[in-house]
């Protein structure tokens, strides 16, 4: 094809966070301790919930998979990042650099979706709460999920199937720690507009319309809780604020990334690694922290 014939460059050197030897230093130490933190915190999450009845309920079966689209979204970056912070060949082979970006669209979206899910979850339980146990059944949240990872696969084949359109015939240098459409759009040799148009379309598009949504549904949840007890709103608040920083600080970074002309701003890197990184960190503490009943359960898996 024309694509291929244009197409001479086999591998892609990432230049990663930072050039400084001491910096890279630190960043290797730093973030194999947020990885290793990140997939034992939601391996821990998805155990308890796996061992506890009291936890066998739609918002907890979400979160299992929220847990493992979370350490499987760190694993799709920060292991590249963390080996290529103390090696001297920072390469990555053109079939690895399209499976890394499919990797992280697809476990990037996935969440997206489970976030949408879980908030559909609350609103029902808080706002229908006669019609729970009907409208949230086993199936249907079986079935939820399942068109979760349908959507999330649908999205990911869409970012790869673009940038196996672009043609590569010179530069082969990413300014990031990872494979993704934004910084290989700058390397292509043909006019990358239409392309450009098409990943706002898509990953921004998604990004806007699903955090709208997510705000809009927390909106009306809080709303509805004007008519509950004190205890009865103080346990619902807990519950949804959790989710609700989980939101903000999952969809921020994600919206500033693919919501805009392919221009690079020097802090796109950091917040890359905020939401790449940062997020699966953060959501197992958040989900613990400020959650009563996994604490609990927890302290039975641990203490029998």
């Amino acid at each position: 094809s024309e694509v291929q014939k244009m197409n001479n460059v086999t591998e892609f050197f990432l230049l990663g966070l930072t050039q400084d030897p001491v910096k890279q230093k630190i960043i290797f130490i730093v973030f194999l301790i947020f990885y290793f933190a990140t997939v034992f915190g939601n391996l821990l999450i998805i155990v308890t919930i796996k061992t506890s009845k009291a936890l066998e309920t739609p918002m907890y079966f979400f979160l299992t998979f929220l847990s493992f689209a979370d350490a499987c979204f760190s694993s799709s970056t920060a292991p590249k990042l963390i080996v290529d912070s103390i090696s001297k060949k920072k390469t990555i082979s053109y079939n690895e650099c399209m499976t890394q970006l499919f990797a992280a669209h697809f476990f990037g979206v996935m969440e997206v979706f489970l976030l949408i899910l879980m908030a559909y979850d609350r609103y029902v339980a808080i706002c229908k709460p006669l019609y729970y146990t009907v409208i949230m059944n086993h199936r249907v949240c079986s079935v939820l999920v399942v068109w979760a990872w349908i959507g999330s696969w649908l999205h990911s084949m869409a970012q790869v199937i673009l940038a196996l359109t672009l043609p590569f015939c010179g530069p082969n240098v990413i300014d990031h720690y990872f494979c993704d459409l934004q910084p290989l759009l700058r390397l292509a040799c043909t006019d990358t507009y239409v392309i450009n148009l098409l990943v706002v379309t898509n990953s921004g598009a998604i990004a806007i319309a699903s955090f709208v949504l997510l705000i809009i549904s927390y909106i009306v949840i809080l709303y509805s809780l004007r008519n509950y007890s004190a205890e009865g709103k103080r346990k619902a608040l807990s519950t949804c604020s959790s989710h609700i920083i989980v939101v903000l600080t999952f969809f921020g970074p994600c919206i500033f990334i693919y919501t805009r002309p392919p221009i690079i701003f020097p802090v796109d890197k950091v917040v890359a690694v905020f939401y790449t990184i940062g997020t699966p960190f953060l959501n197992p503490l958040i989900y613990t922290l400020r959650n009563a009943e996994v604490k609990n359960s927890m302290k039975k898996l641990f203490c029998g």
